[in-house]
This record gives C-alpha cells, sequence and structure tokens, in this order.
C-alpha cells in the first residue's frame, strides 16, 4: 500500500463500531498466540510477541485481553494456529496478496477464493504477485507540535532507518523489516508517539482503475477480505483506494 493509503486505513480503523474491533481483536490474538508457541511468552525474548504487543495496544486492545491470549497460548495445545499467504489478482489486474492465520485452511481457501471470483479477480499460484512488492519494515508516527519533521527524521536516521517521507499529517519510517522493534524502541524513547510499526509487503508500481465498476469490485473485494476474521493483513498494488 501506499504510505498516504496505509495512513488512511489506520484512520479507518480507529473509527470501526465495537463489532468490527472484536474483530480486530480476534486476528491480533491469533498472531500473538502464534507468535508465544514459537518463541515463548516473554516479549523481552520474544521480539515478535513484542511487536504484536505494541500493535495490540495502537489498536486498542486491553492489557487483560493481551494477557489472557499469551498465558492461553503459553499453556493450551489445544489451539494451533498456522499461517498461510495467498496470491491472486482483482480486477484489472490489480496484484494482492493475503496473509491469513487459520485453524482450517480448507475453510479459509474457499472463503478467499469466492471473495476473488464474485468480485472480478482470481486467486492464482504462489509467486505470481509477490515479485511485485519489497517487504519493508513501515514505522508511521503522528505529525505534532512536537513531532516536527526535522525532529523525527533526526531521530529515525539516528536509530538506523533506511528512508524517511512526510504525508498528509503523518512521517513515514522506512527500515529493513528485521530492525522494526528496534527503531521502533528508539523513536518512542525520542519522546514521539508511534501510530503503527510493522514489516509490509510495499509495492514497487501502482494500479490505477477508472472503470467505476472495477473501482467498486476492489472496494468491496478488499472489504470482504478484511472482514474475514482469519485475514490478518492484505496487501495490493492499487493506487486509488482512499
Amino acid at each position: 500500500m501506499s504510505g498516504h493509503s496505509k495512513w488512511k486505513n489506520i484512520m479507518h480503523k480507529k473509527e470501526k463500531t465495537d463489532a468490527q474491533k472484536a474483530k480486530i481483536f480476534t486476528k491480533i490474538g491469533k498472531e500473538i498466540a502464534i507468535a508465544v508457541k514459537a518463541g515463548g511468552p516473554d516479549p523481552a525474548s520474544n521480539p515478535k510477541l513484542k511487536d504484536l504487543i505494541a500493535k495490540a495496544k495502537s489498536n486498542n486492545v486491553p492489557n487483560d485481553n493481551i494477557d489472557r491470549v499469551i498465558k492461553k497460548a503459553a499453556t493450551d495445545d489445544t489451539e494451533n494456529y498456522e499461517e498461510l499467504t495467498y496470491e491472486g489478482y482483482g480486477p484489472s489486474g490489480i496484484a494482492v496478496i493475503v496473509e491469513a492465520t487459520t485453524d482450517n485452511r480448507n475453510r479459509t481457501g474457499a472463503d478467499l477464493r469466492h471473495y476473488f471470483d464474485k468480485f472480478g479477480g482470481n486467486l492464482g499460484t504462489t509467486g505470481c504477485v509477490s515479485f511485485m512488492f519489497e517487504e519493508k519494515g513501515v514505522i508511521i508516527v503522528e505529525q505534532t507540535a512536537k513531532a516536527t519533521e526535522d525532529a523525527v527524521m533526526e531521530a529515525a536516521l539516528n536509530a538506523g532507518a533506511l528512508d524517511f517521507a512526510a504525508e498528509d499529517g503523518v512521517f513515514e519510517i522506512y527500515t529493513d523489516p528485521l530492525d522494526v522493534s528496534a527503531i521502533r524502541e528508539e523513536i518512542e524513547n525520542a519522546g514521539f508517539e508511534v501510530v503503527s510499526a510493522e514489516a509490509e509487503k510495499v509495492p514497487s508500481t501502482y494500479v490505477t482503475l477508472s472503470d467505476p465498476d472495477d473501482i467498486t469490485k476492489m472496494s468491496r473485494l478488499l472489504e470482504m477480505l478484511e472482514d474475514n476474521e482469519d485475514v490478518i493483513n492484505v496487501w495490493h498494488n492499487w493506487e486509488n483506494c482512499d
């Protein structure tokens, strides 16, 4: 996603209804459970878990919920999730990557195939669109009286960021995907509030849709994907997706 779209999506998530927020909590909970089973329940020694706790808090997940998920994942072996990645095309060849966490890959695969077919796209094979994306760490800091462009840029570059951009009232800081956690901490230690910090799949080129029918179909496809509780992330190269 472009940075502009990324910020719009963050703001949109903050305005969701209680039912939609509950789905976000469920999705992040699944990610936390996988991280705990893979690396243990202590965020001090499990960087992935530490990042997910920060992600949960930025999405207003209550601390009690976070603690409950961590404790359950550390002691309960009956609930196991696997991480899956699907690739496909939306209307007019829009490249789409869907990352899912599921306890039933047949259900998830069937759901996603239905969405793509219904809205003018199709699921493809592994690797069919991933070559169009580059994985980058993306850290978002909202502009404030204290968080000025010069101040945030200096903190970001001193922390080891690869690139910096100011757009739409926020600052986008790009890092190596493996450095997201460390650089986020340094930026927070410098006194700036981080809105979002994740490894993302950033497209190398973007596609603009001009046909109103294609725009409607692509919008509906994204809505259906993001509404599915198994879907964790959706990456695409549609430019006009506000």
